[in-house]
């Protein structure tokens, strides 16, 4: 990735920020988008401490003019985009009848419509150069809905559905900008402190955590090998998105009874918390809150999964090697 540009949308916090510092890592040039200012400039000191250079673009990617301007910017300050990664989101915390429809309306708009943003920007840049990769944030709730999250999984649903339609019409043309799609499971971010919530206790993402480094890899990854048309992170997201498959009624059930505990901690929320729906909790008034939440002493700082699906090939070549020694000794036991 070195000297490469790379576009990050939610940059200043969570998963993006530490994607764009991963790319930084590599001497990358990040465009950083996002709407809180502290934030921003927070990540652009992590990417220029890595190796890279950054790029501060403040932008509302459920804006699409903004987008657009800001990927025009970032060509003019760092050359051609070799790759545009979608991580902005946001969500709110509660049941589906406790969720405003204008709240609805506003997640969708950011977590749904900034892919679209993103992807279109990015395409209206990469096409006329045939080559690019657009890298979309997805999540196992792509697949799986779960309670207390519906504006959220429906959006990223949505991601899903976008992704494959897009994807189709690439390969029809021959086109030689790739598009592929990384499934999340729950990663430790910010996002539990900062997202409107009206649940009774403090929300917490459903066990096991990862930390926000191994989606970032996974991320990464996915850039420098685009032509899979999706990636799964995490054996969680596996057993789950495989479960979803085979009983979805089944799982319908245990989601019905575990899911609502399994999203809160035992301690009662901050009725003070800050809600970023409308406007960034890092904004000029606010703080850095970096790229990981409070969830440090349980997140697992590595995937073996994530390891498997990036060593696929090695993995199939031991498993034949293993599977030649055992017929070897199997035959000469039998002799």
């Amino acid at each position: 990735m070195a000297g490469r540009v790379v576009v990050v949308t939610g940059a200043s916090g969570g998963i993006g920020r530490a994607t764009a510092r991963a790319f930084g890592a590599q001497g990358a040039k990040v465009a950083l988008l996002a709407r809180g200012e502290t934030g921003l400039r927070g990540a652009a000191e992590d990417v220029t401490a890595a190796g890279g250079q950054a790029l501060v673009l403040p932008t509302d990617v459920a804006d699409y003019g903004a987008v657009r301007e800001a990927g025009r910017r970032a060509e003019r300050e760092f050359g051609p985009v070799d790759v545009w990664v979608n991580v902005a989101f946001s969500s709110v915390f509660a049941e589906f009848v406790d969720i405003e429809p204008e709240e609805f309306k506003r997640v969708t708009e950011v977590t749904y419509l900034g892919v679209v943003h993103g992807t279109r920007v990015a395409l209206d840049l990469m096409l006329p150069r045939d080559r690019g990769v657009i890298v979309q944030t997805g999540s196992a709730l792509a697949k799986r809905g779960i309670p207390l999250q519906s504006a959220y999984c429906g959006a990223k649903h949505a991601i899903q559905g976008f992704h494959e339609s897009l994807r189709t019409e690439l390969l029809h043309h021959g086109s030689g900008v790739r598009v592929t799609i990384v499934h999340m499971p729950a990663v430790n971010t910010p996002q539990f402190g900062w997202v409107l919530s009206r649940l009774p206790r403090q929300a917490q993402p459903v066990p096991p955590i990862y930390q926000p480094e191994v989606a970032a890899r996974a991320l990464l990854y996915a850039a420098d090998h685009p032509e899979r048309r999706e990636y799964w992170v995490g054996g969680s997201t596996v057993v789950t998105l495989l479960a979803n498959k085979v009983v979805p009624g089944l799982l319908d059930h245990y989601l019905a009874r575990t899911g609502f505990e399994s999203q809160q901690t035992d301690q009662y929320r901050d009725p003070e918390q800050p809600a970023n729906l409308w406007r960034p909790a890092d904004g000029e008034d606010g703080r850095d809150y970096g790229a990981h939440g409070v969830f440090d002493g349980r997140a697992h700082p590595r995937s073996y999964q994530l390891w498997g699906a990036e060593h696929r090939a090695v993995l199939a070549v031991g498993g034949a090697a293993l599977g030649l020694a055992g017929l070897r000794l199997l035959r000469r036991m039998r002799h």
